[in-house]
């Protein structure tokens, strides 16, 4: 099969996936994979699950798409049970996280705008990660991704992660809101401190701007709690999600509460494909499933777990260096390059990813029983061993 006309914007593994199921994939020989990755923290109930392959079906036999110009069930039903038990009451819905931020970017902008015509900065922290539109680069706190595509959009003012004075420094009243990820996922497996969110909170409320959770990675139950604020005790304005949100159909939300749900007003933003029929449904279903007591309590054990099997690996191998994380979003420093075990993992049918820059990052569905952790355990210790044995050579 000719790749040849796939534009070359990414670093791709030699296979080519033909099937999936649960935490496995197969490649086109029929050979199995362990998948740590889960698209990126998206696969969160797995691949091909009964309730996504179910939903899809049923809806596909309704209605796919209609156009934001009407009302459908699918829509409001989601919208709805986002909201329910949550602090928030407004949801627009977009096709993927770099729509999310670039809509809540303009939500600030306009808030800023309706107070004085100079509040217009945006506040984003150092070593984040929240797209690739140019909007979304702008308030990215990473050079790499930024510099072939200068000059950025104005107005962001970068402070640095979990330091309560750099947050302090970089505010005054021009501020209309400031971008923060609960636990940078793409920087390295980073958890944001609950007195620096809470900090961030009051400095919002004191200088009038929105505060905005990047939870396209964290959020929808990987951490533990669905939204991020349950976890934190810190409410934000607007949310901004994604990936797991459909469990592997396209789909992302802004989720507001409050001054932020009355910015955006007839004509100000749209979406041709966002909240389609088909997407909301996926979902409904997906959602349904996570935003559940019983199965996010299952989600953090499952998070303990396997940070404590890593931790055990970490007294075996001395380039592991630190195990970090909160509920499934799970990572291990290492004082070697990473891509010396995931270039290893991969020839052991292993699929893991980095982070940053020396983190390699564990992403399973987030109903992965221990018996898979285990199995996931044994598979990686044998790597290990081998990235041991090719270092005393």
């Amino acid at each position: 099969m000719s790749k040849s006309n796939l534009m070359n914007s990414y670093k791709r593994y030699p296979v080519t996936f033909v099937k999936g199921e649960g935490i496995y994939l197969y490649d086109e020989n029929n050979e199995k994979y362990i998948d740590f990755v889960s698209g990126v923290a998206v696969n969160a109930l797995g691949h091909c699950s009964p309730v996504i392959k179910k939903a899809i079906q049923e809806q596909s036999e309704k209605v796919m798409h209609i156009s934001n110009y009407y009302y459908s069930n699918e829509a409001i039903d989601l919208s709805e049970l986002l909201c329910k038990d949550s602090d928030f009451d407004s949801v627009f819905f977009t096709n993927s996280g770099t729509e999310s931020i670039e809509g809540a970017m303009k939500i600030c902008r306009k808030y800023g705008n309706s107070q004085n015509t100079n509040k217009n900065k945006i506040i984003s922290m150092k070593n984040s990660f929240h797209g690739r539109s140019l909007g979304a680069l702008s308030i990215t706190g990473r050079e790499v991704y930024k510099t072939p595509f200068y000059p950025m959009i104005p107005g962001v003012i970068e402070a640095e992660f979990n330091n309560i004075e750099s947050l302090e420094n970089a505010f005054n009243d021009d501020v209309c809101g400031v971008f923060i990820e609960p636990v940078q996922g793409e920087g390295g497996i980073n958890a944001a401190t609950p007195e620096f969110l809470k900090k961030a909170r009051e400095l919002c409320d004191k200088h009038n701007a929105l505060l905005v959770f990047d939870e396209i990675q964290c959020g929808a139950g990987r951490i533990g709690t669905y939204f991020c604020k349950d976890t934190f005790d810190v409410l934000p304005d607007v949310v901004c999600m994604a990936k797991g949100l459909g469990g592997g159909f396209p789909i992302g939300a802004i989720v507001t509460t409050g001054t932020a749900s009355n910015v955006i007003t007839y004509g100000n933003h749209g979406t041709t494909y966002g909240g389609n029929p088909l997407a909301c449904a996926v979902s409904k279903a997906v959602t349904s499933t996570i935003k559940n007591a019983e199965f996010l309590n299952d989600v953090k054990e499952k998070g303990n777990y396997l940070k404590e099997k890593l931790s055990q690996l970490q007294d075996k191998f001395d380039f592991i260096t630190k195990v970090k994380g909160l509920g499934l979003l799970v990572g291990i420093e290492v004082s070697i390059t990473p891509s010396l075990i995931t270039n290893e993992a991969f020839k052991n049918k292993l699929l893991i990813i980095t982070a940053g820059e020396n983190v390699i990052r564990f992403l399973p569905p987030l109903n992965v029983t221990k018996e898979e952790i285990d199995l996931f355990i044994e598979r990686f210790t044998e790597v290990l061993k081998n990235v041991q044995l090719n270092l005393n050579k």
